[in-house]
């Protein structure tokens, strides 16, 4: 079944519902090696899950703008520059929110991001999606449960130094 806005409902990949998300993300890295990293909040999917600083970018709301945003709500840091590095996409057709069947297709914009120095992260958005906000040494992330989009960052982190 088709809606009005031209996604699909249903149980099966042929009517999967169609979701297409861009978002602007941080990558954020520190010496002696840590990246910052979000864990996202049980409002948020996949809930636990850690992911960079980062997300949607609202209607009429330039990508550079809401990685700074976002950057702020989710961490509390301040960028002082905002470089455009790569951008990263993903398409999944699998269970998804309230295991609902999705075909999803995230279209992630990815900032290398230099930084304010001296502010803790803490979360700033209450009842947001963001649960904390930690510095992780760089030999820890492999071990986390995190979103494939960090994976596809920590191959090419080098470009973001």
């Amino acid at each position: 079944m088709t809606s009005e806005d031209g996604s699909t409902t249903g149980t099966g990949i042929g009517d999967a519902h169609r979701t297409q998300r861009l978002g602007a993300y941080a990558v954020v890295v520190r010496d002696p090696g840590e990246l910052l990293l979000t864990q996202i909040s049980a409002r948020g999917y996949p809930a636990t899950a850690w992911a960079l600083p980062g997300g949607g970018v609202d209607h009429g709301e330039s990508p550079r703008d809401a990685v700074r945003r976002e950057l702020y709500e989710e961490t509390a840091q301040q960028a002082r520059t905002v470089r455009l590095v790569d951008i990263h996409s993903l398409h999944i057709v699998d269970h998804g929110r309230d295991d609902r069947y999705e075909d999803y297709h995230g279209v992630h914009v990815l900032y290398a991001v230099d930084i304010v120095p001296g502010v803790e992260p803490r979360v700033v958005e209450v009842d947001g999606t963001t649960e904390q906000a930690l510095w992780v040494p760089l030999g820890e992330v492999p071990g986390m449960w995190t979103l494939p989009v960090v994976d596809y960052v920590l191959e090419r982190l080098d470009d973001y130094r």
